[in-house]
């Protein structure tokens, strides 16, 4: 499955020209894009005359064109980098909701359970087959094929791969010193795929495949996902509840970059984490700009019942209420903006 651009251009209006609507440009995020097209959607029946033009291409993209400026929002599962954002004064993030980052794959096997030591012993390519003895001790009276393993990892800039790392390179020494943690590395093994989209279409189409996908792919494509075992020695499934449950001790920064994966728990999930919303702190066109941050606002209180029905666990309170002083702080010319709560 291959999609090198997924261009979501939500317009409900149908007879009505697009000339008398307000565009709103972004770029970047894949493991959000079936919420936030939900909320586009949405958005846009309150807000007839204003369009949304979203280009899921990835963490990496995004981040280029906020700091470039050719949209007017970027979106990112990898929060900034303090270089990224000395390239990008001014940037803030604005986090929307939780997802998680499971591992799935494409082989007979009823349920799957990982280690942090078989996972990236597979990513890796230390671990080839499916029925090596490693995997064999973890899922006792599993029934493992003889068959090799293929390995598909991201091959674009991706918040995803961010998330995924981020857990090995605290879980792994080896994976850390070899490997790292970023939104594209140089991966010891695999056949690498562009977007969730990409990702998801590899691993149901190749016999043996494993790999990582936003949790809402996995679901919607009906692939089996692996059993993780977390910080505490469990092992989880990805549900709404565990992804919550890597958030619960979380000390969420005023800047909001923060990583959760690998929390402490025994319902704790261990690849979950934020994705972020990134905007100008002062915006520059006043009705975009005002259209952007009363969208912001609609997403983080009535745009959250969206998210449990499309996998993605929805902004503790807590952090909803940081989240709104953020927003009342964002700028249009250097003048507040009016916030429209009830819209």
């Amino acid at each position: 499955m291959k999609k090198l651009l997924l261009v979501a251009a939500l317009a409900v209006a149908g007879t009505a020209s697009a000339a008398n609507k307000l565009l709103v440009t972004g770029a970047g995020a894949t493991f959000p894009f079936p919420l936030y097209s939900k909320w586009f959607s949405e958005y846009n029946k309150l807000n007839p005359d204003l369009q949304f033009n979203y280009q899921s291409i990835g963490s990496g993209g995004g981040i280029q064109q906020i700091t470039n400026r050719t949209v007017d929002f970027g979106a990112s599962d990898a929060p900034m980098k303090d270089a990224q954002l000395a390239a990008a004064p001014g940037t803030v993030h604005i986090p929307t909701v939780l997802g998680a980052v499971v591992v799935t794959y494409n082989a007979p096997i009823t349920q799957l359970r990982l280690t942090p030591e078989t996972l990236s012993g597979i990513y890796l390519g230390k671990i080839t087959k499916w029925n090596d003895p490693a995997l064999a001790k973890v899922n006792p009276g599993v029934k493992l094929p003889d068959t090799d393993i293929a390995v598909i990892h991201r091959s674009d800039g991706s918040g995803t791969t961010n998330i995924f790392t981020d857990y090995l390179s605290k879980v792994s020494p080896e994976w850390k010193e070899k490997v790292g943690a970023s939104t594209s590395v140089k991966w010891p093994a695999g056949l690498g795929a562009k977007g969730n989209e990409g990702v998801t279409g590899l691993v149901k189409q190749t016999p043996g495949a494993i790999g990582y996908v936003e949790l809402a792919y996995a679901n919607q494509n009906k692939l089996p996902m692996a059993e993780l075992q977390n910080k505490d020695g469990v092992f989880v499934k990805a549900t709404m509840q565990s992804t919550s449950s890597a958030a619960a001790g979380v000390a969420m920064p005023d800047d909001f970059r923060v990583s959760i994966t690998n929390a402490s728990g025994k319902d704790a999930y261990p690849m979950a984490s934020f994705t972020y919303i990134l905007v100008p702190r002062d915006q520059q066109d006043a009705a975009k700009g005002a259209a952007v941050v009363n969208f912001l606002w609609w997403a983080v209180h009535d745009g959250q019942r969206f998210a449990e029905p499309l996998e993605y666990a929805p902004l503790p309170k807590a952090v909803v209420a940081k989240v709104e002083a953020k927003l009342k702080s964002l700028t249009v010319l250097g003048k507040p903006v009016a916030i429209q709560a009830a819209r």
